[in-house]
């Protein structure tokens, strides 16, 4: 059976300085004095097909988030707090310069590599209208002229550019979604109605894959189809997605209410829709938006009509999530202990991604949620290791290892960290891992009237941090989708998220801290909304724990942490136990015992 994750280097090795030229003069012969090369592919996905990895293969940076500006004399590659590390050991610094991003806004940049004005190209299907205007805003008064590209030059100069994705589509069963797609299309389509909207234009694959009930392998990691869609006020939805996706088995599931068309049929399909058209300003591509303004269709700028829906959980969902993170959590447990029984010195970081994953088939994963972070001492500072052949570090007595994985399993989506001392745990380290679990418990405990937003929770995470002076640069939580993509939006804890948390959303509680070049901490449970007691009239909010897995107590202060604290960690312990125990062989279950004994 082949492995789920690849150790090779993402970004395919290559000559990135003799792209960057040959981009440059590509751009020349098209008169641009600048062009914008997204990670982004046309459907906004954090992961992408490797047809659409262009920012990986003109500059070597793999980041699931970020983007360059190419000029004639300059080529910023902008990327956030999460990747100011590894963009350092991947990109060629003698022809790319990495800058601080969104600290540096891209409008600014170009203003000053452009003084005099110019010519900045982009790719209308890789850009969603929102950033166009904001960068159109931006550039006022600039002199600098924004060009929609009819072809993109990095696709041009790519010899040997992958094929698109063909994976194979599948049905989601009914028993997990917890509703017939016919019922949500009906649902949707009548908020359509409602709102004297026509139609609706879906771009967003794990929308797309949630209203169908379907599920796919065009990207790994993430069970999508990719696809653009376009959901008709009477609950017909006609599908852009290559053909030989789908077998017969699954057209008679979705029925004569879906068409599946050719992606080639999209444009004119757009172009042929009458009344109003909804789109999502935020997750559309800018060239969905020209198409329809160019045969003067009337467009309503609103959400995705499927996102706030997939977002909260029905009970169905729920329960499989439950069901999904009590087997993940065995093959977590059973790594822990193998881990404690295990001298450090004959393993690599590399081994524990195998381990893990061959205990994570024994629970019934059909993949990995995301490529495991196994990240040991200096390696665990950065905060999206991937690790690879050339950068695998043998564990040593008295590192950190921070691992961060995830399953998808048939019922759920499963992202866990947990922080381990190989040994006896750093000094320095003690102070910021109590630091980061107190926010972690923090947030767990939480409760909050409705309307609260995931911005109004990201201090309570952060707070004891910040008394010692101390940060991250991530958010604190991020969405979660249900057998889908385990990083799902809108819904997130973080400081710039004003989007209401509602019952059934699932969020990631990930605090973290990281000191270059000496360690990384990061501690990750799932939550979900549910609704909490509170005074007749008032209407209260709290979380639901789902990951079960114990929290490593080796580095905690104990004299740190508040009653409240001590005995939230007993009573999570406690239910970790109970719950586990029955699935475990006897060895793993007495190490189990151990591991949670009461803190308080």
């Amino acid at each position: 059976m082949s492995a789920f994750q690849s150790f090779e280097d993402p970004a395919g090795g290559g000559d990135h300085a003799t792209r960057l030229n040959t981009l440059r003069e590509r751009m020349a012969a098209m008169k641009l004095d600048a062009f914008f090369v997204p990670r982004a592919d046309a459907h906004q996905g954090e992961y992408v097909a490797d047809a659409d990895a262009r920012l990986a293969w003109l500059t070597g940076f793999t980041g699931s988030a970020g983007f360059a500006i190419i000029t004639r004399e300059q080529a910023g590659v902008f990327i956030d707090g999460r990747y100011r590390v590894q963009v350092k050991s991947q990109i060629d610094l003698a022809h790319f310069t990495p800058v601080p991003w969104p600290e540096t806004r891209p409008s600014v940049w170009l203003r000053e590599a452009l003084p005099d004005g110019g010519r900045a190209g982009f790719d209308p299907w890789l850009h969603t209208r929102k950033e166009i205007e904001a960068m159109r805003k931006g550039l006022e008064n600039s002199g600098i002229e924004l060009i929609a590209v009819e072809s993109n030059p990095v696709d041009a100069i790519w010899p040997d550019r992958p094929a698109p994705p063909q994976g194979q589509a599948r049905a989601h069963d009914d028993a997990f979604a917890g509703e017939s797609s016919a019922d949500k299309r009906a649902r949707l389509a009548a908020g359509l109605r409602d709102c004297g909207q026509s139609a609706a234009f879906l771009s967003l694959p794990d929308s797309i894959s949630w209203l169908l009930n379907i599920r796919g392998t065009d990207v790994p990691k993430n069970p999508i189809v990719q696809s653009f869609a376009i959901l008709s006020d009477d609950g017909h939805v006609a599908l852009f997605a290559d053909p030989v996706k789908f077998d017969g088995q699954l057209r008679e599931k979705l029925g004569n209410d879906v068409t599946i068309r050719p992606p080639g049929e999209m444009a004119a399909a757009l172009q042929n829709l009458d009344g109003t058209i909804r789109l999502d300003p935020a997750t559309a591509p800018e060239a969905a938006f020209r198409l329809l303004e160019q045969a003067g269709t009337a467009i309503a700028s609103a959400p995705d009509p499927a996102i706030l829906p997939k977002a909260r959980k029905n009970s169905v969902e729920l329960k499989g999530m439950h069901a999904a993170h009590l087997r993940d959590g065995v093959a977590m447990t059973r790594l822990l202990a193998w881990l404690d029984s295990t001298p450090p010195s004959s393993l690599t970081e590399i081994d524990v991604v195998r381990k893990l994953e061959s205990l994570r088939r024994d629970e019934g994963i059909i993949d990995i949620s995301f490529d495991t972070i196994s990240g040991a001492g200096p390696n665990g500072a950065i905060v999206h290791y991937r690790v690879t052949e050339s950068s695998n570090r043998r564990l040593a007595e008295n590192d950190m290892l921070l691992i961060d994985s995830g399953g998808q399993y048939p019922d759920g989506t499963t992202d866990i960290t947990r922080t381990i001392p190989l040994g006896q745990p750093p000094k320095a380290a003690i102070a910021p891992y109590t630091a980061v679990l107190r926010g972690m418990i923090a947030i767990s405990r939480s409760r909050f009237p409705t309307g609260v937003a995931g911005a109004h929770l990201d201090s309570l995470a952060r707070q004891f941090l910040w008394a010692q002076g101390l940060d991250y640069d991530h958010g604190t939580g991020h969405g979660v989708g249900a057998a889908l993509c385990v990083h799902e939006g809108p819904v997130r804890i973080s400081r710039i998220s004003d989007l209401p948390l509602e019952t059934g959303m699932i969020l990631s509680n990930e605090p973290g801290y990281y000191r270059e070049n000496a360690f990384g901490i990061r501690i990750e449970n799932l939550l979900a909304v549910t609704t909490a007691e509170a005074e007749p009239g008032r209407n209260m909010l709290g979380f639901e724990t789902l990951t079960l897995c114990p929290i490593d107590r080796r580095c905690i202060d104990r004299q740190a942490l508040s009653r409240d604290e001590a005995e939230w960690l007993d009573h999570y312990h406690m239910r970790v136990r109970d719950e586990l125990s029955p699935l475990l062989d006897s060895e793993t279950r007495n190490w189990l015992h151990r591991a949670t004994a009461p803190i308080a």
